[in-house]
């Protein structure tokens, strides 16, 4: 009777644990025709992202980031795995700081969005001279 009991509790946080692994997936491989890696180095990852309006990305991660926006007028929806939803103006140009998340995201604007991300891989170096 122990391997029955043992066994239930590890099947019902099965979902669980997948739920987790599928919030922490790479945009690149979640939306590949939305991402592209254009350069990677030890320092930093930068994606290139573009979205027609209305066209949902599925829930993805980044490490910080800071982004910004080449192209596209209008709001990007947010989707936090917790259920959050927030929504964030873009407009040509804005450059915007993001903390490491996990997210879905709807841009709602006219036309097509692009988005330069540039995420950063471990603690920040100390500047050159």
């Amino acid at each position: 009777m122990r391997p029955a009991l043992v066994k239930v509790p590890i099947l019902a946080l099965a979902p669980i644990f997948a739920a987790g692994m599928l919030w922490a997936q790479d945009p690149v491989k979640v939306a590949p025709n939305n991402f592209q890696v254009v350069l990677q180095n030890d320092q930093v990852r930068v994606l290139e992202f573009h979205s027609k309006s209305g066209e949902k990305i599925p829930m993805h991660s980044h490490p910080a980031y800071v982004a910004l926006s080449i192209a596209g007028s209008g709001k990007t929806k947010f989707t936090s795995a917790d259920g959050k939803v927030t929504e964030a103006p873009a407009k040509v140009g804005q450059v915007t700081w993001r903390d490491a998340e996990t997210h879905a995201s709807e841009y709602t604007g006219q036309g097509e969005t692009r988005v330069w991300l540039v995420e950063l891989k471990g603690a920040p170096g100390k500047a050159k001279p």
